[in-house]
C-alpha cells in the first residue's frame, strides 16, 4: 500500500507541482488548500507524512500544527513545514514550534522524492522507537 501525504498548499500551482511529483514517486497524495481543509481531511484520514505551508489563509502552518498537536488522535503525525520563508532565525523557529522538519520552497524537483523519504524513513523510525516503550 502506498504512503499516504497530506499536502497542504495554497497556490494552484505549487499544489499541483508538488501533487505531481509526489504522484509519479508512488505516494497516494490528499490535498487541501489551507489548514482548515487539512483538519476536515484529518478528521476521516490519517496520512503517514502531513507537508503543509506556512503562510495560508484561515489556518497557517503554524494554527494547524497546534491543531495537529493538541489531539490525542494526530498528536503523533510527522508533519514538516514546506515554506519559502529563508530568513535567518526561520528554520529554527520552525523546528522550535513542533514541526518534524522543514523543507524550502521553491522545492527542487530532483530533489523532493529524496527529502520526503528522508522525513518518511525517520518518522518510521521514530514510530517503531516509540513502540518499544
Amino acid at each position: 500500500m502506498a504512503c499516504r501525504i497530506l499536502l497542504v498548499e495554497d497556490n494552484p500551482a505549487s499544489l499541483e507541482l508538488m501533487r505531481y511529483l509526489l504522484h509519479s514517486g508512488g505516494y497516494q497524495v490528499l490535498l487541501a488548500g489551507n489548514g482548515q481543509e487539512a483538519l476536515d481531511q484529518l478528521s476521516h484520514t490519517l496520512p503517514d507524512l502531513v507537508l503543509t505551508d506556512i503562510q495560508m489563509p484561515v489556518l497557517d502552518g503554524y494554527e494547524l500544527l497546534s491543531h495537529i498537536r493538541a489531539s490525542a488522535r494526530t498528536r503523533g503525525l510527522l508533519v514538516v513545514a514546506l515554506t519559502a520563508f529563508s530568513m535567518p532565525g526561520d528554520h529554527e523557529r520552525v523546528m522550535c514550534a513542533g514541526f518534524d522538519g522543514y523543507m524550502s520552497k521553491p522545492i527542487d524537483p530532483e530533489t523532493v522524492l529524496d527529502e520526503v523519504r528522508h522525513f518518511l524513513d525517520r518518522g518510521a523510525a521514530g514510530t517503531a522507537l516509540r513502540d518499544l516503550d
